[in-house]
């Protein structure tokens, strides 16, 4: 985790969001109706080991999103903030992975692709146009992410004190600064347990375009 590491967070994840949702405000304003829908993570609701950075972008962009949708209500525009959790894509197969390479790839692969764990793409499409439709202040996609932000908002010590535990004994040691892409990790993955595992994150990057990635038929 460095500074660089924050940096490229928040001019992506916090900054890709405040620039277009201010760009279209005039035009609004003007007509005096629209809708924005502000697309964070339940990494915005907790902040989780190994991500920091990317939860820290993440706070933020649901902070603004919050705030905007008090402040246009007046207006007449409508803010939704889309809370996801893990989303099967097949993302996982461009994602970088940095430390322990192996170690951290394999668990976000996993995850990213399990169905109990993650969550299938276009139902979340689905969902966040249901939102965005009836005006919701929020919806967090997933029943995953909704147990633990609802978890987190009853206990947030609690939930802090295991998440160190999961750290220390779950998640792997960091061994080297350098990163790597999830296509170039997986080539060193010999296992068969683990290529069955990720059957539908794989499905999932055929599906969703999720290219320069492997294709495994």
């Amino acid at each position: 985790m460095t500074v660089p590491d924050f940096k490229a967070a928040m001019d992506v994840m916090y900054w890709g969001t405040v620039y277009p949702s201010l760009a279209v405000l005039p035009q609004m304003q003007a007509r005096g109706q629209g809708r924005i829908v502000n697309i964070t993570s339940i990494g915005g609701k907790v902040s989780v080991p190994h991500l920091v950075p990317y939860s820290c972008a993440k706070f933020a962009a649901v902070a603004f999103s919050e705030g905007l949708r008090a402040e246009l209500a007046a207006d007449g525009i409508v803010v939704t903030t889309i809370v996801p959790g893990l989303m099967r894509t097949g993302s996982h197969l461009n994602a970088e992975a940095k430390g322990n390479q192996d170690g951290e790839w394999v668990r976000f692969a996993l995850a990213a692709s399990l169905p109990l764990i993650s969550m299938d793409a276009e139902q979340a499409a689905r969902e966040i146009v249901a939102a965005t439709r009836r005006g919701e202040a929020e919806r967090i996609l997933s029943l995953p992410a909704t147990l633990l932000a609802r978890f987190h908002g009853l206990f947030p010590g609690t939930t802090a004190n295991l998440l160190s535990l999961v750290n220390r004994w779950l998640l792997p040691t960091n061994v080297a600064p350098s990163s790597a892409r999830g296509m170039e990790i997986q080539q060193r993955i010999q296992s068969r347990l683990f290529t069955w595992a990720t059957t539908w994150g794989r499905s999932a990057a055929r599906r969703f375009h999720e290219y320069p990635g492997p294709v495994h038929r």
